[in-house]
Order: structure tokens, then sequence, then C-alpha cells
């Protein structure tokens, strides 16, 4: 009997296996299958279509954009309604650069010249931050003057300013009532995923259909962009308020409103600030962006830079945007720091000398102001100083575009060699390779793979959701483009996702490495995209190779993190276990910190694929190809046009799929989570 019960025991968990694959090996098999099929129909029906052509859809939505051109002052949707938005956002941006950066009627300069700004920006700074963040104010704002800058500095300044109070002024009520109304957030949650889901280009080509080329696009372009996380951190703000507070204030017989604006707001005001941060840096993110639709500002600086390939001038440009968004970045995050302690009562001197000192500067501000309204010498940034019968240069800018450049050719002459062949071997070896199989499969092939693929990862609903994704791509006509763009996203990604687990890992078991590297990270997410192509386009020239190599470090930081704080979060408890189990640090590491962290690692992955996706977009700009250089041409070139709104709704499509698949696999990997415990 036993010896029966032991023959047949391995057979029946054969059986077992053989009925239930596991998932990886499905997966496996769906890949072996594929590439098989792709030898054998290798370039047949691959719905190639060359760069200068166009499909009957292309066609027809270049004469959309000419219909919409000649009937816009006629028909009256345009007439009342859009053409009425565009002038009401232009005259919001021309207010605030007469005051910040063009000149203002028939002053040669700005109302406020940049003695003015300088001076109310540190006291601004010191005012809601700290002696310390008013110092990096000043000379960060000086820095930008100093850099040849000052102008095209203000005008991003401007933009930013005018998008970002536009998204307060609507993101923080829409904010409230989500954090009040479970019904509206649920209604708004899915609205806010795909905003935040897709790449920044995909805004530009249907707002400038409906708004123009011009800088009110590009502002309308930021607040949909830049909206979301204001309007999320406000929600989540409200919600954090603890549950006895909000008691005791019903107790009380609060009103709604009064309950709203004296308990709920003010202990949520922190979390507000935050989202306010977070959302002044995606305006500034957008807005170098939107210079491909005629925005003024560093943005038109880089891109012009970029598409000559002067490095020099794209590192001055996109130094600037670098210092602009450190010094905001710090000001808001010093705003919040504030606010967690605005609960400590400060004595009554402290609260005197602190009005006193607010007072003080107020008024130091508004002399400056005062004298940069009326003196030309504070009102438009000098390039020179006169000691005595000499003139000085303080302009530094060209000699930043000297260095760079002459930089640029030692480390191109010298380290040529290594550069050209990690590129070459990288692009021989993955990039190739991933690009063929998806491009010179038939299409169905790909479609039948992916699709399957999304099945086995995600389930029936983002297999569904890629079935319809991938339809429409076949639809817009650049089904190589969108696959191209494809393969070079999921390359960065598993790239970044190697970076992610082993630095991520490294922070998360040491506090030490965690500190010293963190702040790094951080500084990295405040850079706006531009600022990411300079440097590598200095190192490898224009090719995808570079921007895949950009995608990769403007996505590994978010990885970094958060696979960090799924490794810190594992219990101390079961890790003392392994440990006491005989577990070495490898097996620890491998067997359960990595396991227990599988939704940290699934949403890193979530998260690196979406900032990858953007970036590669935009290293269309140098040599990407692919659907980033479809959006890009279609701006520059009315002919195209209609090309570059497909590929926007392309790229649209291929963020959703991702997302979806990606997000539904972390949700089964914390399902799985559970069950293990």
């Amino acid at each position: 009997m036993t010896a029966a019960s032991s023959t047949a025991s391995p057979g029946i968990r054969v059986a077992d296996l053989l009925r239930r694959p596991s998932r990886g090996a499905l997966v496996l098999v769906v890949l072996l299958v594929w590439v098989v099929l792709y030898l054998i129909f290798k370039g047949r029906n691959t719905l190639a279509l060359a760069p200068p052509d166009l499909t009957s859809l292309h066609t027809r939505l270049n004469d959309l954009n000419s219909s919409v051109g000649q009937n816009r002052n006629s028909n009256p949707f345009f007439v009342y309604f859009i053409n009425e938005i565009q002038l009401g956002v232009t005259h919001f941006i021309t207010f605030f650069q007469d005051l910040l950066s063009q000149p203002s009627g028939s002053r040669p300069a700005p109302t406020v010249g940049w003695l003015g700004i300088v001076a109310v920006a540190t006291y601004l700074a010191a005012l809601f931050g700290n002696w310390r963040v008013a110092v990096l104010t000043a000379v960060g704002f000086l820095f930008l003057g100093l850099q040849g800058l000052w102008q095209p500095s203000m005008d991003t300044l401007a933009l930013t300013i005018a998008a970002v109070l536009i998204c307060l002024a609507i993101g923080i009520p829409l904010g409230i009532l989500a954090g009040t109304s479970r019904g509206f957030e649920r209604i708004i949650t899915p609205v806010l995923d795909v905003m935040q889901t897709m790449p920044t280009f995909v805004y530009l080509a249907p707002l400038s259909l409906l708004f123009l080329i011009g800088p009110a696009t590009g502002v309308i372009a930021m607040v949909i962009y830049a909206m979301p996380p204001v309007i999320r951190l406000t929600a989540h703000g409200l919600r954090s308020v603890p549950g006895e507070t909000v008691e005791a204030a019903d107790s009380l017989g609060a009103a709604p409103r009064q309950k709203l604006v004296d308990v709920l707001l003010p202990m949520a005001k922190r979390t507000v600030i935050i989202g306010v941060n977070q959302t002044i840096m995606a305006a500034l993110a957008m807005v170098t962006i939107a210079a491909l639709v005629a925005a003024p500002g560093l943005g038109q600086t880089v891109l012009q830079a970029l598409e000559s390939l002067d490095v020099g001038t794209a590192f001055n440009g996109g130094l600037a945007i670098v210092v602009l968004a450190v010094v905001l970045d710090r000001v808001t995050t010093a705003a919040s720091q504030r606010a967690e302690v605005t609960g400590r009562r400060p004595t009554k001197m402290g609260k005197r000398t602190r009005r006193g000192l607010a007072a003080g500067g107020a008024v130091a501000a508004g002399v400056a102001v005062y004298v940069s309204h009326t003196y030309q010498l504070y009102a438009i940034f000098p390039d020179h100083l006169r000691l005595g019968s000499h003139r000085v240069s303080i302009d530094v800018g060209p000699h930043i575009e000297s260095w760079t450049t002459s930089a640029t050719s030692w480390i191109q002459s010298t380290f040529h060699v290594i550069t050209s062949g990690f590129k070459d071997w990288v692009t021989y070896h993955a990039i190739n390779p991933l690009q063929s199989l998806l491009d010179n499969s038939p299409w169905w092939l790909t479609f039948a793979a992916v699709l399957a693929l999304a099945f086995l990862i995600g389930g029936i609903v983002p297999a569904l959701i890629a079935a319809a994704c991938l339809g429409l791509i076949v639809g817009s006509g650049l089904w190589q483009d969108s696959m191209d763009t494809l393969a070079a996203t999921l390359i960065a990604t598993v790239i970044t996702m190697a970076i992610g687990i082993v630095v991520g890992v490294w922070m998360g078991r040491s506090k030490r490495a965690d500190g010293i590297i963190r702040p790094f990270l951080d500084a990295a997410q405040v850079m706006p995209p531009f600022v990411y192509l300079v440097p590598f386009l200095a190192l490898f020239g224009s090719s995808r190779f570079t921007g895949i190599v950009a995608a990769v470090v403007y996505a590994a930081p978010v990885a970094v993190k958060i696979v960090a704080d799924g490794i810190r979060g594992v219990s101390p408890t079961t890790i003392e276990a392994a440990t006491a189990s005989g577990s070495n640090t490898w097996q620890i590491i491998t067997k359960v910190q990595l396991p227990m962290s599988v939704r940290s690692l699934a949403l890193a992955t979530n998260q690196g694929l979406i900032y990858v996706l953007s970036m590669v977009v935009v290293a269309g700009l140098v040599g990407g190809q692919a659907l980033g250089f479809d959006v890009v041409n279609g701006f520059s070139q009315l002919s195209v046009f209609g090309k570059g709104l497909a590929a926007g709704a392309a790229i649209v499509c291929l963020g959703i799929m991702l997302d979806r698949t990606t997000q539904a696999a972390a949700r089964r990997a914390e399902g799985r989570t559970h069950r293990g415990r």
C-alpha cells in the first residue's frame, strides 16, 4: 500500500503540472513560438510605411486641420468657446510676461526689472521657507542672468506661474470635492490615471489643432499635465485627517463648510503644499516640451540647440532649467516643512520679531521693485560692469558653452572607441534583434503574441485593453513606428529595473547608503526630460541608443526609490527568523526580501515603463526616430500634421496598454503575497 502510494504520488504531481503549467513557463512558450514563427514568416505583412508616405487616415487628419483653420472664425464652437479660451489664456500669459520678461507697453523693459524680481523671489523664499532657501534663491536667480539667459528664464517662469495658478484654481476645489465625496473620487480617479499615464508629447498635437501653435497651447498642455498631483494630494490630505478630529468637530456642531475651513484644510495643509510642489515641477517639465508648439522660454533655447546638435548651447540652457527647477523645488519643499510645524506656538517675542523681519523684508523688496521699474540699469540684466574706464564682461554663458563644446570634443575624441563600441554592442545585440522581432514579424503574429503575454501577465481585462490598443495602432497606419517605440521602451525598462533592483536592495538594506544616494535621486527627479538628452548627446551622438540611455537615467530614480522602500518594508522579524535558520545574505535577499517585496517590484516596473515611454518619445529629437520623430515632424511640417496626430494617438495606446498590464500584474503579485502569508 505504501509503495503504491509512493508510486502514484509523482504521477499525480506530473499530471497536475501538465494540466496547470506555471505562468512563467507559458510566457516562455509564447516567446519561443513567436520566435519560431518570426523566422518562418519574417518580412511578410509587416504594415511598413515609408517616412514620407501617408495613409488615408493621415490625409483625412490633414484635411481636418485645414478645415479647422478655415472655419475657426465662423464656427460657433470655436468663436464662442475655443477662441475665447485661447484669448483668455493668451491675455493671462501676456500679463505675466509684461510683468517679468517682455517689454511692457512703450517701456524697453518689463514692469518689474531683474533687481525687483530677485528681491521679491528672495523675500518670498525667506517668508515661506527659511534663510538658507532665500540665499539659494538669490544666487540661483542671479546665476540665470549671468548665464545670459535672463529673458528666456523669466519667460519660462511667467508661463509656469500662469499654468500653476490655473492648476491651483481648478485643482484644489476638485481635490476638496474628491476628498469629501467617495463617489466623485471614483469618477475622477480613472481620468487622473489617464492624464498621468500619457507622455507629455501626446497633449500637444490635439491641443495645437484646437488652439493653434503658440504660448496658449503650451500653457493649456501644462495645465492638463500638471493638475493631477494637486488634485490627488489635496484629496489624500483631507482623507488623512484623523477620524477623531472630524468626530470632535461634528460633535461641536460644526457646519460642513466650517469643518472644511477650520479643521480639514488646516490639518491637510502640508500635504496640499506638497501637491503644489509636484504641480510646479510637472509644469516646469512640460514648459520645456511646450517649446515644440512655440511656447517661449528656455525650452526654445534647448530645442533649437538639440535640432542643430549644438551641445554647448543646449547644456547652458539645460543648466538654467535645472537651476530654476531646484530653486522652485527647494522653496516649496521648505514651505511644506514649515507648514508641518505651524502647530508649535512661538513666544510673543519670537512672533513679534518674525513680523518685524517680514515687514522689513517687504519694504526692502518694494524699494527694489521701484528702483528696477524706474532705472534701466536695474531693469535689464547687464552683460558687463563698468570699473572706471574699463568694461568687464559678466556674461558667463559663452564661456559655459565654449567649455562644454571643448569638453564634448575631447570626450568624443578620447573615448570614441569605448563609447562607440558600447553603443554598437548594445545596438547590435539588444536593440536591433528586439526591434527586428517586433518590426519584421507579420503584424498579426506580433498582435497575437503581445495579446497572449498581456493575458498571462495581467489577466483577461488587460488582454482586452491590449487588443483594443493594438487594433487602434493598426488603424493609425504607424504599426512599425509603434513597434520601434515599444522595442526601445522594453529595453530601457529592463535596464532600468536591473539598476532599480541592485541599487534599491542596497539602499533598502543600508540606511547609510540610503542617506547618501536618496538626495541624488531626489535631485534627478526635479530635472525636466529635455535636460537628460544633453550629456548623452555629447557622449553618444544622435542615435536610438542615446534616447534609450537618457530614458534609463530619467526613469531609474523612481524605480530605485520604490524598490528600496519595498525592501525596507519587509518585517525585521521575518529577516531575523531567516538569519536564525542559517540563511546567508544572498539567500535572505533572494528568498525573503525580494519575494516579499514583489508588489513594490511590480509597481516599480509600472512606473519605470511610464517614465521610460515618456522619455523615449522625447528622444525623437536626438535620433530616436519612431513615434517621437513623427510627432515632432508633424509640428514642423503641415503636410504631415495628420501623421503626427496619429502618432500621438499611438503613443497613448502604448502607454495605456503597458500601464494597465503592469498594474494588473502588481495586483496579482500583491494577491499572491497575501495568500502566501
